[in-house]
């Protein structure tokens, strides 16, 4: 499982033309979920996500996380993070998993962030999404599990 984590001042997510759900200050969790993920998966990168220490604390070091600054999350499914571009101009996605499975612990996923207290919202899982945000910082990771 792949977490492409983006600190941001405001994030939001469109369907249709509309807005799907937006949140403030916090993270902006693009996820990608591998063939080979499971359950534990989830739960692994919902705590590191949860408790990344990303934030600026009073003397401006990154030492402050979601929970501490009462941060939003917003998550939407990527499955182009498993793209492998080592071959040719096209990518391949041999390595994602198929979208019944991806969904399954996308979902796993917000709820094992929730349970750790974040306030998170969620893109349309398989939606064409129009994302909006502001990156703070910059300040972009990438997490695996």
């Amino acid at each position: 499982m792949r977490a492409l984590i983006q600190r941001v001042k405001y994030a939001k997510v469109g369907v249709g033309g509309q807005t799907h759900s937006e949140i403030g200050a916090g993270l902006l969790v693009f996820l990608g979920v591998c063939r080979e993920d499971g359950g534990k998966d989830a739960e692994f990168l919902a705590k590191k996500t949860a408790r990344l220490r990303v934030f600026p604390d009073a003397a401006g070091k990154l030492n402050l996380s979601l929970l501490e600054t009462g941060g939003e999350a917003l998550v939407v499914s990527q499955f182009t993070l498993y793209g492998d571009c080592r071959k040719g101009l096209r990518p391949g996605f041999d390595r994602a998993a198929p979208a019944s499975r991806a969904k399954e612990l996308y979902e796993k996923f917000i709820a094992e962030l929730a349970a750790e207290g974040v306030s998170v919202a969620s893109g349309v899982f398989q939606a064409d999404m129009l994302v909006e945000l502001a990156n703070d910082g910059p300040v972009t990771l990438l997490l695996e599990s």
